[in-house]
Parts: structure tokens; C-alpha cells; sequence
């Protein structure tokens, strides 16, 4: 009898003490926190930890950062998962000025240009300088490919000021 009581409180104690090493959500989230203040590109996010799944929400302002943020809190002992709401903050693109330079180019030539570039999605600019077009915005590779055909048609160039990305 008194063994039996004896090996039942071992194992009540044992359960207790294997329940208790358990990381709580609380130190999981503060130790999560303190992670993610320590970077100054990771300042932007909060974290919420329920039952060891980690929740990261905020604005990164690139992709690396959001993919970073994930990997810090996923090393942290005690997150079973981690749950990535953060948003990517949006590239802002600013227009160019309007050109100043007087272009020579006879404006039958442009405005050509300008009528074959028209339907092109992504060309958020275009302007003419001395020294050809100027073409601002982010088009696709095959978008670009009709770009350099139409100019070469117009036998008009590139300007070194163009500002247009292929993606």
C-alpha cells in the first residue's frame, strides 16, 4: 500500500515537472520580441504566440526581410510553427520630371513613338531629350524586345536617362 502511494506521487511529480519545463507562450513571444527589435529591418513587426505558433505581422520593406523575420522566429526554442502576415511594402515610383531639353527629333518621329509605346503596360513615362527617348517604368522582357523594335523603326534611341526596368 504505501508503495503504491509512493510510485503514484513519483509519477504525479514527474508529469508536473515535465508540464512546467513546457516554454510558455509568454517567454516564447517576449524571447520572439527581443529577437526582432534587435534587427532594425525586422522593427517594423509584432509577433502573437498561441499554443507555440508564432504569428509575425507588420510591413518588411523588401522580400529578404520578410523571408529573415520568418527564419529568426522560427529558431527561437518553443515555436512549434510560424505563421508570416507580414506585407512587403510597395516600391514607390516617382515620375520624372518633365524634360527641359529640346529634343530635335521632328515631332511626327514622337509622336509615332509615343502611338507604338501607347499600348505597352507598365511605361509610366516617356519624353524626349537631344539625345533620344526617355522611357521610365518596369515592363516585361517581351514588352522590352517591342520597345527596342518600335525606337529602331522611329530610328530613335535609348536616352542614357531612361529609368525603365525589365522584370
Amino acid at each position: 500500500m504505501k508503495l503504491t502511494k509512493v510510485l503514484m506521487a513519483i509519477a504525479v511529480i514527474a508529469t508536473i515537472s515535465f508540464v512546467s519545463c513546457k516554454p510558455k507562450d509568454a517567454d516564447i513571444k517576449a524571447k520572439i520580441e527581443a529577437a526582432l527589435k534587435a534587427d532594425p529591418m525586422m522593427a517594423g513587426t509584432t509577433v502573437e504566440v498561441k499554443d507555440g505558433v508564432a504569428t509575425i505581422t507588420g510591413e518588411c520593406k523588401d522580400d529578404a526581410c520578410k523571408a529573415s523575420c520568418e527564419k529568426a522566429v522560427a529558431g527561437i526554442k518553443g515555436v512549434k510553427s510560424v505563421v508570416n502576415n507580414c506585407s512587403v511594402k510597395p516600391v514607390e515610383v516617382v515620375p520624372s520630371p518633365a524634360s527641359t531639353t529640346v529634343s530635335s527629333l521632328a515631332a511626327d518621329v514622337q509622336q509615332k513613338v509615343k502611338d507604338g509605346l501607347k499600348d505597352i503596360k507598365g511605361i509610366t513615362s516617356i519624353t524626349f531629350s537631344d539625345k533620344g527617348a526617355v522611357l521610365v517604368g518596369e515592363v516585361s522582357k517581351a514588352d522590352n524586345m517591342k520597345i527596342k523594335q518600335i525606337l529602331a523603326a522611329a530610328k530613335v534611341v535609348f536616352d542614357a536617362a531612361s529609368k525603365l526596368t525589365v522584370k
